[in-house]
């Protein structure tokens, strides 16, 4: 059982995920600027959350000129253009075509990187954090808190990790880099508790390549060794699922479409 709040919907496609994900956080996001003159939110940079992320923009009932954007974790040591960057990939999946009210980069290009976690744990804290859109990594990781670097009560907010060989593995698989070797081995990332402040999460996550770490974060130790399993401890989580990453939890009659 999740300790606090929270709901699981499964879809038959990864699609029709994303258009439900998409369609909750529409209704969340008006609802909230309903009551707030702007919103923060953090976004996952990750071919998974690219069906949820194209039903998003194309919603014409959000007014995204007051939404404050942050990305939550980004490579060490890629060109600052490379494709694979995930500020890059959220250029162009999202804020290149909608208006933000800003848009916070993480720069993992910085020749200080302590400083760089500085900044932006400080831009993160200037207020508090409505909403966080993110995914389940094959190990269990969410942002690129991997098992080895994943500290549930880290004092950080933003931190420089070393990926471990099933992260890396997952972005092959993900079709992000030809092969194990053109993968960086560090990253920056917001850590756990920066990731569980906000007040709102929606936890998007397709394919059957997630289905042990879904079951591991859903049934599993509340612990480092599946990091997802700290979403757990959220007051308002939704997990959404395909067919392919609720596998893992059909024999204990948990998946149930739409739920």
């Amino acid at each position: 059982m999740f300790e606090k709040s929270y709901t699981i919907k499964g879809y038959e496609t990864r699609a029709e995920m994303g258009r439900a994900a998409a369609e909750d956080a529409s209704v969340l996001i008006r609802s909230l600027l309903e009551k707030k003159e702007s919103i923060r939110m953090i976004f996952a940079a990750a071919p998974s959350q690219s069906d949820f992320l194209a039903a998003l923009t194309a919603d014409k009932r959000i007014d995204f000129s007051r939404i404050h954007a942050f990305h939550m974790d980004e490579y060490i040591g890629l060109a600052p253009d490379a494709p694979q960057g995930f500020g890059n990939f959220l250029r162009r999946e999202l804020f290149s075509k909608v208006s933000f009210a800003s848009v916070s980069y993480l720069d993992g290009t910085a020749d200080d990187r302590a400083a760089e976690c500085r900044r932006y744990g400080e831009l993160l804290a200037a207020a508090p954090v409505d909403i966080v859109c993110l995914g389940i990594g094959e190990n269990g990781h969410i942002a690129f808190n991997d098992p080895a670097a994943a500290d549930f009560h880290d004092t950080e907010a933003v931190k420089v990790v070393e990926l471990d060989s099933v992260c890396r593995q997952q972005q092959v698989n993900d079709g992000c880099f030809s092969s194990l070797s053109l993968v960086p081995t560090h990253a920056l990332t917001l850590t756990v508790p920066t990731l569980l402040a906000a007040a709102h999460h929606l936890c998007i996550v397709p394919t059957a390549r997630k289905a042990a770490a879904v079951r591991a974060a859903v049934f599993g130790a509340l612990e480092e060794s599946c990091p997802a399993s700290a979403l757990r401890t959220c007051q308002n989580m939704t997990l959404y699922l395909d067919r392919e990453s609720a596998a893992g939890l059909s024999d204990r009659g948990d998946f149930a479409a739409g739920r």
